[in-house]
């Protein structure tokens, strides 16, 4: 488990695809019963809000490529992002299983955010 003397953020990344099986309504409902959990949360000081994100986008790459996207060929859309405000990132994860939309074919990523900024001596190779 990764513990942190005082609370931390950690990015949570909402994935996935809505469930095919279900209906508009069923949608509709769940992301009434997300904003409320979000709310509440936000109040508890355990999250932030974050945004939703559009379906359009494009990526850049080596030589200033640029290409429509950003998920041109996966299956996976990355929807939209919130900030959880935990002692861990066990304690972090353990807030987003609170996520309605769980049930309805999204997941969650959840990642530290890390305060130092990026020097050769602290990036993975």
């Amino acid at each position: 488990m990764t513990t942190t003397s005082s609370p931390s953020e950690y990015l949570v990344i909402c994935r996935g695809q809505w469930d095919k099986t279900a209906s508009r309504e069923q949608i509709a409902k769940v992301i009434d019963q997300f904003y409320v959990w979000l709310d509440r949360l936000v109040d508890e000081g355990k999250m932030k809000h974050g945004q939703r994100l559009t379906y359009e986008g494009k990526t850049v790459s080596r030589k200033n490529v640029i290409t429509d996207g950003p998920f041109g060929e996966s299956k996976e859309v990355i929807g939209g992002f919130w900030f959880a405000v935990a002692n861990s990132l066990d304690e972090a994860a353990e807030i987003a299983t609170g996520n309605p939309c769980l049930d309805y074919g999204l997941f969650l990523e959840i990642r530290p955010i890390d305060p130092d900024i990026a020097t050769a001596e602290n990036t993975k190779w």
